[in-house]
């Protein structure tokens, strides 16, 4: 079997889409975003373009592209569509395959359906990023619980930013999760850049392993 792996976060702008694309570079992978809200500004798949170094064909289309930076059902909403699930199969690929949500766990896709539903329904381990600043010990801690309580598979957690070894351990050891490793704010994102955080940062192994 072909690994997947579904990135998800705590919040919003917590860097996830940097880690996205530093994970599918270094996996030689093939990135979806199933759920674009906003057009106007760098979409998450140009950016991951831009980021990973992946040939452009590995940057698979979304399957829904939605005009306002809003909450996917609002978003859905006002460009008079309506997101279904069906529509939300993860594609078949030949190498790994890197899928990035949009905002926390409980972003609604309509009236009915959770991104953490979603995640239920496709089975793929998730990949938890959370901030190390203050706050997100209770952030990671329920997104934790959401996922359990829907079975949903977990990865582990990656931190992002500057290292809080007593934030890391306790979220490790309350969540009962393993830590994947922590990406620094980097100064400035670039290509190369992310690329030398990212071996830096992370073992690939955890990344590749394929759940029985």
């Amino acid at each position: 079997m072909i690994p997947r792996l579904v990135v998800s976060g705590t919040d919003t702008g917590i860097g996830k889409t940097v880690f996205a694309a530093g994970l599918g570079g270094a996996l030689n992978a093939y990135y979806w975003k199933p759920v674009q809200s906003g057009l106007e500004d760098e979409t998450d798949s140009e950016t991951v373009a831009r980021l990973s170094g992946l040939p452009r064909g590995r940057i698979l289309p979304e399957a829904y592209r939605l005009s306002a930076p809003v909450s996917p059902h609002l978003s859905a909403r006002l460009d008079g569509v309506a997101i279904e699930p069906d529509q939300l199969a993860p594609p078949i690929t030949d190498r790994p395959l890197v899928i990035e949500g949009a905002g926390g766990l409980l972003v609604p896709l309509s009236d009915h359906l959770l991104f953490a539903d979603l995640f239920a329904r496709w089975q793929i381990p998730v990949i938890l990023c959370a901030r190390t600043s203050l706050g997100t010990i209770n952030h990671t801690l329920l997104s934790i619980e959401a996922l359990k309580n829907r079975a949903v598979p977990i990865c582990g957690i990656v931190f992002i930013g500057d290292e809080k070894l007593e934030t890391q351990r306790i979220i490790v050891e309350m969540g009962r999760v393993r830590s994947l490793g922590r990406l620094p704010w980097l100064p400035s994102v670039a290509a190369d850049t992310l690329r030398q955080a990212f071996s830096n940062s992370f073992d690939l192994a955890p990344f590749l392993e394929v759940p029985e």
